[in-house]
């Protein structure tokens, strides 16, 4: 049924057996002989005024043909085109008591939502999501591609302004989490933002190696900003490094938006070919469609039998 791929209804293709069996009839017939009184006198077979009458009368079933196959829903092969894969970027903010320390003109916590914020023009199209930790995760905002809750998110979320349990850090509950996200989604590439300035309380031992493993295995990239004077924990720069990723330690806010900017430099967007979609093709058929018409009605001014 190759022949059927390009008609999106190729069903209808088989009522082309109408106009076919008009066509045969038209040029298979035999018309009556008229036997005229000419003495002495050879008659013509009338064959050079045969073949233009006939075409004139297969007009309108070929005319019936071609509705038919505009009926059939005619279809062409779009050009191929080039696609942006989606990455799937979840953002994981600390927001634990010591995120509320003097950095630039705010906190660090106002420095890293900014810095967020910006980021979100870099990567347009991709899908974002925002999650907070402390002691304990919120997942605030899941993982769309209307970037607007961002926006609003830093008033409701300074670590000021939350309970308790959200003082200490657990970064290794905060990434596994994360990657519960992400392994949601099926479609694009997959990466943790991770900003904190501190150590994890649960990534002793061999945890972060642990860790490390799944992420891998889920294909997930961790790229963290440690937002502090100290150097980065040891056990951050394991994840990042064996996940693919790099950890940061800006100094400024100037240097938090260069972090974002050289991140979004190292997650290159990819671009893949979609392969050729079926696209409707009426308007040649139409043209020739009423090409066909418009010849049938002019030649029956002009060539049609007579009716003995």
């Amino acid at each position: 049924m190759e022949f059927l791929l390009p008609f999106r209804h190729g069903a209808v293709l088989f009522f082309l057996f109408v106009p076919a069996i008009l066509l045969w009839w038209t040029w298979g017939k035999k018309g009556g002989g008229v036997v005229l009184p000419f003495d002495h006198s050879s008659a013509s077979r009338g064959r050079a005024i045969a073949i233009p009458l006939n075409t004139s009368q297969s007009l309108p079933s070929i005319c019936l043909a071609v509705v038919i196959l505009i009926l059939a829903g005619p279809q062409r092969w779009d050009e191929p085109r080039a696609k942006k894969v989606l990455t799937n970027i979840e953002f994981c903010v600390d927001v634990s008591g010591s995120m509320t320390a003097s950095f630039g003109e705010g906190t660090r916590y106002d420095a890293s939502m900014v810095a967020i914020n910006d980021f979100l023009d870099y990567r347009e199209g991709d899908a974002f999501g925002l999650t907070f930790f402390g002691n304990q995760v919120l997942h605030w905002v899941p993982l769309t591609t209307d970037v607007s809750a961002f926006r609003c998110a830093p008033p409701f979320m300074k670590p000021g302004n939350l309970p308790d349990w959200f003082g200490g850090t657990e970064i290794g509950k905060a990434l596994l989490a994360c990657r519960r996200v992400l392994i949601e989604r099926e479609e694009g590439d997959r990466m943790i933002i991770l900003v904190s300035d501190g150590f994890s309380a649960d990534l002793g031992g061999d945890r972060d190696e642990e860790i490390s493993r799944m992420l891998r295995e889920d294909r997930i990239s961790v790229f963290a900003v440690h937002i502090a004077s100290s150097d980065p924990p040891e056990s951050i720069v394991n994840i990042t490094s064996s996940t693919g990723g790099e950890v940061f330690n800006p100094g400024d806010t100037e240097g938090l938006s260069r972090v974002f900017q050289a991140i979004d430099a190292m997650q290159e967007t990819r671009v893949e070919k979609v392969r050729a979609e079926a696209v409707d093709d009426y308007p040649l058929w139409c043209w020739i469609s009423l090409g066909v018409l418009a010849a049938a009605i002019s030649t029956a001014f002009i060539l049609r039998p007579t009716p003995w």
